[in-house]
């Protein structure tokens, strides 16, 4: 995974839930065609990784 486009592809979701306020229609549409089964992944991981740190942390 090339990791300097992962803050481009960060603007550019922001700017197409931004989009979907104003046409909820169009706006959906690219963010469907945006996501991806590796995107999914990665953002399920990183969720899972974030509530044991948190539950590491509060247990400590």
């Amino acid at each position: 995974m090339n990791t300097s486009r992962i803050g481009d592809m960060v603007v550019s979701a922001a700017g197409n839930v931004a989009g979907t306020v104003v046409d909820p229609r169009q706006g959906l549409t690219k963010l469907r065609s945006m996501v991806t089964v590796r995107g999914v992944v990665a953002v399920a991981a990183g969720a899972v990784i974030g509530f044991l740190a948190l539950r590491a942390a509060r247990r400590g």
